[in-house]
C-alpha cells in the first residue's frame, strides 16, 4: 500500500530476535514506505541520520505525552510541515523497552512529538494488553494513517487491510495452538505439520505472551 507517510519502526532487539507473533514485520508487509531498524541507540545510526539530515523531510516521533499533537485532534501544525515529507518514527517495543530506546536515544526524544486518540481498545486476543489503551505496533499504525487521512494529511486507500492481517495472523497462532495441544495429547514430540510441540505450551519463541508488541498509547 502506498503512502506519502514514512514510517521507520525502531525496533528493540528483544522484538527483532524473539517475538514471533511481533506486528512490525506484518506492517512492513503490507506498507511500501516502512522500513524497520533494529536496536536501541538510534542517535548514531547512519540510516536514521540520513533522514533527520534530509532537507525534505519533517521528522516526528509517534509518542504520547505532554507536548505532543494530537492528531486526531487536528492539532499538527500543517505550516511548519510545508511541502517536506512527513516521516514518524515509532519505537517498536513494550513499553518498558520503549523507554530503554528513548533513554538511550535523547536525540530521538528531542523530535517533535505526535499522538492521536484510539477510536477502539486493541484487538488482540492472543495477548494480554497492560492496559485497554495500549495497541500493538500494526494497530498503532493503522490509527496514526487514519489520523493522518482524517486531518488531510496523506491517503489511507485501504484502511482494512491491516486490521484484516493483523486478524488472520491471530487466526493461524490460534490453529497452531491447537494443534500443538493435539499433539501432546496424543504423546508426539512432532507432527507432520511441522509445528514444533513444547512441554509448556508456549508459542513460537518458547516465551509465554508478552504485554504488548507495539506503541503503548495513553
Amino acid at each position: 500500500m502506498e503512502t506519502r507517510t514514512r514510517i521507520v519502526l525502531l525496533t528493540h532487539p528483544k522484538e527483532w530476535k524473539r517475538q514471533k507473533t511481533g506486528t512490525g514485520r506484518l506492517t512492513r508487509s503490507h506498507l511500501r514506505n516502512c522500513e524497520i531498524l533494529p536496536g536501541i541507540r538510534f542517535d548514531d545510526h547512519p540510516r536514521v541520520r540520513r533522514i533527520l539530515e534530509d532537507p525534505e523531510t519533517y521528522p516526528v516521533l509517534l509518542y504520547p505525552g505532554p507536548g505532543a499533537w494530537n492528531l486526531s485532534e487536528r492539532e499538527f501544525p500543517r505550516e511548519d510541515l510545508g511541502n517536506r515529507r512527513l516521516t514518524v518514527f515509532l519505537v517498536d517495543a513494550t513499553w518498558s523497552c520503549s523507554r530503554i530506546v528513548l533513554r538511550e536515544s535523547p536525540g530521538l526524544g528531542r523530535l517533535p512529538r505526535v499522538m492521536f486518540t484510539p477510536r477502539e481498545p486493541s484487538r488482540w486476543v492472543i495477548k494480554r494488553q497492560p492496559r485497554p489503551e495500549c495497541l500493538s505496533t500494526l494497530e498503532a499504525v493503522h490509527e496514526l494513517l487514519s489520523a493522518l487521512a482524517a486531518a488531510g494529511l496523506d491517503e489511507y486507500p485501504d484502511p482494512g487491510r491491516l486490521l484484516e492481517a493483523f486478524r488472520r495472523m491471530q487466526e493461524v497462532q490460534v490453529e497452531c495452538s491447537r494443534l500443538r495441544r493435539r499433539a501432546r495429547f496424543r504423546g508426539y514430540d512432532r507432527m507432520d505439520t511441522g509445528i514444533d510441540s513444547r512441554e509448556d505450551g508456549t508459542a513460537g519463541s518458547g516465551e509465554p505472551a508478552r504485554e504488548s508488541t507495539g506503541l503503548p498509547v495513553e
